[in-house]
């Protein structure tokens, strides 16, 4: 079965603003808003990947390394680092940036996981993802390692 490589679907920049109606009581980002526009993202990479509806399955390994404030631009990044017979797992990292400065920080990592469905709504087979990078190859092994640690093999 061919596959498709790590970049046909990638999302190397997604950026998205943060407003006053995003925070909570403490003037940072909402962890929840973060999460819920991560999952618009990683859901079209695993959409590009499988050129199939797809629907979350799972989050995991999320990591929140620091907060976001009102006025911040969120930039958002999102790889297929893996995917199975109906599954995909996307990593995701976001960061912070400060606009006049345009200093980014590392503010969020998670791996969600996306199944494909055919068009009666079940589960369908997804194409295999090609790592060409170290890196991606990296990922792609970890990717794995974690699956069988969700699954407990």
């Amino acid at each position: 079965m061919e596959g498709k490589p790590v970049s046909y679907s990638a999302i190397d920049e997604q950026t998205a603003l943060v407003f006053p109606n995003d925070l909570n009581t403490y003037g940072t980002l909402f962890g929840g808003r973060v999460l819920e526009i991560g999952d618009w993202v990683c859901g079209i990479v695993a959409k590009r990947h499988s050129g199939k509806v797809c629907v979350t399955l799972g989050l995991d390994s999320v990591r929140f390394l620091a907060p976001a404030k009102s006025g911040d631009i969120l930039v958002l990044k999102a790889a297929l680092n893996r995917a199975w017979n109906t599954s995909m797992e996307i990593g995701l990292k976001v960061f912070a940036e400060q606009f006049q400065t345009r200093e980014q920080r590392h503010i969020l990592s998670a791996y969600f996981t996306f199944v494909a469905l055919d068009d009666h709504l079940r589960p369908t087979k997804v194409l295999p993802v090609v790592p060409e990078s170290e890196e991606e190859k990296r990922r792609f092994q970890q990717a794995e390692e974690r699956r069988s640690k969700r699954l407990g093999s």
